[in-house]
């Protein structure tokens, strides 16, 4: 339960462009991260993130990995109520997950705003 499978991430350029193109796609902030949500039909996993960290925040990439990092791993530690929503009502959902600031924020502040956002997510859903 507490890992990150391949199928777990969102990589198809399909359902990305739906995703963003608008009408069917959720959004809020908690700053510093933005969530963009849509459900989909059930997949092989309830849920698939994309991770998002602009370039025009962190010209270096090695910024931009630390931040999809620290993402990833709030992720995979507090995904668990979200899954269990899920699996009850036999729903498939692609959230992404975009960083909005400017500066490198701490972990556990990075996951606090990450919990934020999957309870925010559950609590829509019901």
């Amino acid at each position: 339960m507490n890992t990150l499978c391949k199928a777990e991430r969102l990589h198809s350029k399909i359902v990305i462009e739906k995703m963003f193109a608008g009408g069917f796609s959720r959004s809020f902030s908690v700053f510093p991260l933005r969530a963009v949500y849509m459900s989909v039909e059930q997949q092989e996993v309830p849920v698939s993130i994309l991770i998002s960290v602009p370039k025009k925040r962190f010209k270096r990439a090695v910024k931009r990995n630390r931040v999809k990092r620290q993402i990833r791993e709030a992720y995979r530690k507090n995904k668990g109520p979200l899954w269990q929503v899920l699996q009850e009502k036999g729903l498939g959902l692609t959230i992404a997950f975009i960083y909005l600031s400017d500066e490198l924020c701490r972990t556990e502040e990075i996951e606090e705003k990450v919990k934020v956002l999957l309870a925010r997510i559950a609590e829509r859903l019901e």
